[in-house]
């Protein structure tokens, strides 16, 4: 046995560290915490200081037991979990359950897993930092406090099931505020004026004039007095300019440049990054430092040199405008500057993303571009206004040469491209080819994106690197936010246009308001977030939040009792709770409204939250026991509508469907909207309506068409079935044939001809592949390589079917215990 044990939180960090380390140590995993705060209201003793009570996960005690082995076998141990908050609770949880002593326990930390990164680690060792743990712990706690105090509340005075966070409901408040500031906005428009003069060769100028008109009148006044105007080059100015490279890459902004440039959600982000630095190709991916090491800044000066030419190197020092930053850490950079992209990795879109972290961070320690800029001033004689043109050239390309930053709303690396003007000079006459006033309108501010949201969040000082990904992702798992896409809308607009000597004016349409991948507040969202404003303003409120993360920051620094601090809080907070549950009234949340009276029946419609989701409702329940009493009609609303704005003409629309578009076949055709959208039923069969056609207009030929249609491809997947028994089904998929069975599929064998299986063989197929077992997706599967087999993953095996056979045992002896907590909660 090894005389030294190191300690870390993950397999493929484990395994790839033991590749550095020699025969006298061995690397095992905890895979993650291995304890933490129990389901149920005792996890917290409130009465004796806020005394955190934790257990050991049911699925980490073999793992412990194992670890229990090695340690005892062990001359020192070694805990290397991440160098953050998280990764020393992580470190402090396994000294105190594996009951380790300060005499041979070494924590170390490195934010790379590098050969030298990791020796130098072991070379200056350090004892567990309690300020950070507690720090982990205040978070842990006070967020658990919020959770199972305020998630009763919300049960009780809005729908069972719902939860709220500290930090997610302030996400949730600013979806929710800004999709409120998007409804409510007005557009204003006004004119734009553009002009196209011909030049020599074919060549075209174009101009813009800096005034805006407001109106369509002043906007044709002007074009009328341009109709015999003459046009010359007025002016010409030229100025150097230059572009300066971002910094390289923090947390927050690693999320934003992977969604704007590889359309990556967040969590997904996150998970590749630790895949990357777990495989020892990139530094610690959760850091809001700029910084950069001296050595580092070496290499990559030595790379840029003989890759691009001496020209191209400028090393910075970048400083980040953060207060609560740790410049001591380093941003995300890749451990070796000289590999510009990896193929060595499971997923593509690992490789795409470590290159984007590798032409950042190069491109950080590059010259700046060095441009000159040409405005040209255009005049009109018989307008005082006068139209400009402006053009760039790249003087010296520098950074660009291999990295341009996006932008929100942008698509692409096209932000950086700029047109150049052609040869112009003071006096020149031009001749005017067209001149177009187009009507423009005032655009909202934008819905957040998954990223945009992030940016958010750290300038408000909200959150910490770590908590982004879980904050973006819980808000959507628990259906307060949605990510979608959705349509925009028509809208018309005036365009004049001043051509051989006339004016012609027309009205065109345009399509605004198409979003993709963005933020959207669902019904319940607004109507928790809108009952948190009111009656628990602090959990809501921005700087508040923030606050409470700056006292985070004070009991990492040690500067502050972790005690003290959930104490502060927890007095006004408790009371709140109090008195919300006791005097709140559940009928004046929920978001119910009434909308007016039905035309048809003379009743009352109204909208509210129902048990699946918010309706539209005619009529009034009848009271109980009255069952002559007409009941009320319902229909849910769609995506997009909500209870606070939604008309009474929109709410009756709904009531339009399921709506009869006649027979087929001598059965009807029924035009509805379902869970997954506008579909057709017909003998007991759906078909999908595609975004051309509308439920409420189809006709009873489109209909058929689409059940025709749906008939055939239905037809072209069947292959087989069976008499003996009509459930097994052969067909066609997107990977070849395969066997349909109670709601499951079965492989058919390459070499096997579908179309000629008999039943016997078929059900051979079905019993062979019940008995086979089920394949590990993700991670779990990870778990299984090679070598990781030599070190943790024979173990975690053993772990994983000791753990299932004692669960029966466990459930029984916690079974009372867990009965007790739910009838409390």
């Amino acid at each position: 046995m090894s005389k030294n044990l190191v300690i870390v939180e993950s397999p493929a960090k484990a395994k790839t560290i033991e590749k550095y380390l020699g025969k006298d140590f061995t690397v095992r995993s905890s895979y993650g915490h291995i304890r933490d705060l129990p389901k149920g209201d005792k996890a917290i003793d409130i009465e004796n200081d806020f005394t955190p009570v934790y257990e050991v996960s049911s699925d980490k005690k073999e793992v412990i037991k194992e670890l229990n082995k090695e340690v005892k076998d062990a001359e020192y141990i070694w805990l290397a979990t991440d160098d953050d908050r998280e990764g020393e609770a992580i470190s402090w949880h396994l000294y105190e359950t594996l009951k380790l002593n300060n005499d041979n326990t070494k924590r170390i930390v490195f934010r790379e897993i590098t050969k030298s990164a990791i020796l130098k680690a072991i070379d200056s060792p350090r004892t567990i930092d309690i300020d950070l743990v507690n720090a982990q712990q205040a978070r842990r706690i006070l967020d658990r406090l919020v959770g199972y105090e305020l998630s009763p509340v919300l049960w009780k005075k809005i729908k069972r099931g719902l939860s709220a966070g500290r930090v997610q409901s302030v996400a949730v408040r600013l979806v929710v505020e800004r999709e409120r500031e998007v409804e409510a906005f007005t557009p204003e428009s006004s004119f734009k004026v553009v002009a196209e003069f011909d030049l020599d060769q074919g060549k075209v100028l174009k101009a813009e004039l800096p005034k805006k008109f407001k109106t369509e009148e002043e906007a044709r006044v002007f074009l009328e007095a341009c109709l015999k105007g003459e046009y010359q080059i007025a002016d010409l100015q030229k100025k150097p300019g230059k572009r300066t490279p971002a910094a390289p890459f923090t947390t927050s902004t690693l999320q934003q440049e992977a969604s704007r440039k590889l359309g990556y959600s967040v969590s997904q982000t996150m998970i590749l990054a630790q895949k990357l630095y777990e495989s020892g190709k990139i530094t610690y991916m959760r850091t809001d430092s700029v910084n950069i090491s001296e050595e580092a800044k070496a290499a990559a000066a030595d790379v840029i040199s003989s890759t691009y030419g001496e020209e191209y190197v400028e090393t910075r020092h970048f400083k980040t405008k953060s207060k609560s930053a740790q410049e001591a850490h380093e941003a995300i950079r890749p451990t070796n500057f000289s590999i510009p992209s990896v193929n060595d990795v499971d997923d593509n879109r690992e490789a795409r993303l470590y290159e984007l972290i590798w032409k950042r961070a190069i491109a950080s320690q590059m010259s700046n571009a060095r441009l000159e800029k040409t405005i040209a001033k255009i005049s009109v004689s018989t307008a005082e206004e006068q139209f400009t043109a402006s053009g760039e050239v790249i003087v010296f390309d520098g950074f660009l040469k291999v990295y341009i930053e996006s932008k929100d709303e942008d698509d692409a690396d096209n932000d950086g491209d700029s047109s150049m003007l052609p040869p112009l000079s003071v006096g020149q006459s031009l001749a005017l080819s067209q001149m177009d006033a187009i009507q423009r309108f005032t655009r909202p501010a934008a819905r957040y994106t998954e990223a945009s949201l992030v940016k958010k969040l750290e300038e408000m000082g909200i959150g910490r690197p770590s908590t982004y990904a879980p904050t973006i992702s819980t808000i959507q798992k628990r259906d307060y936010v949605v990510k979608e896409a959705r349509d925009g809308k028509e809208r018309k607009y005036r365009h004049l246009r001043l051509k051989d000597g006339a004016i012609k004016d027309t009205d065109q349409t345009e399509i605004v308001g198409n979003e993709k991948n963005k933020l959207f507040p669902t019904n319940i969202g607004m109507v928790v977030n809108d009952f948190l404003v009111k009656y628990f303003p602090d959990i809501v409120d921005y700087s508040f939040t923030a606050q409470v993360e700056e006292q985070f920051d004070e009991i990492a620094n040690g500067g502050k009792e972790w005690n003290s601090m959930i104490k502060n809080f927890y007095g006004s907070f408790h009371e709140t709770v109090e008195t919300t549950t006791e005097k709140a009234d559940r009928s004046e949340i929920g978001g119910s409204r009434v909308l007016g009276t039905d035309p048809v029946s003379g009743k009352e419609v109204t909208v509210r939250l129902g048990k699946f989701g918010p309706i539209a409702q005619i009529g009034t329940t009848p009271e109980e026991g009255d069952e002559e009493a007409e009941k009320p009609k319902y229909a849910s609303l769609r995506k997009g509508q909500y209870l606070e704005s939604i008309t009474l003409e929109d709410a009756l629309e709904l009531f339009k469907l399921p709506r009869t578009v006649g027979e087929f076949e001598d059965k009807v055709v029924v035009a509805a909207i379902g869970r997954f959208g506008p579909y057709i039923r017909h003998d007991g069969k759906f078909v999908s309506i595609g975004k051309e056609l509308a439920p409420e207009t189809i006709t009873l030929d489109e209909a058929i068409a689409l059940i025709l249609a749906k008939r055939e491809a239905d037809a072209k997947k069947f292959i087989k079935a069976f008499d003996e028994d009509p459930e097994i089904q052969i067909l066609n998929g997107r990977w070849g044939p395969y066997i349909s069975y109670k709601k499951k599929n079965y492989k058919i064998p390459k070499e096997t001809e579908a179309s000629e299986l008999t039943f016997e063989e078929t059900m051979k197929l079905i019993e062979e592949g019940m008995k086979a077992p089920a394949k590990k997706k993700g991670a779990a599967a990870k778990k299984t390589t090679a070598a990781e087999k030599k070190t943790t993953a024979t173990k975690a095996k053993t772990t994983t079917k000791k753990t299932t056979t004692k669960k029966a045992t466990t459930a029984k002896k916690t079974t009372a215990t867990k009965r007790k907590t739910v009838a409390k909660k």
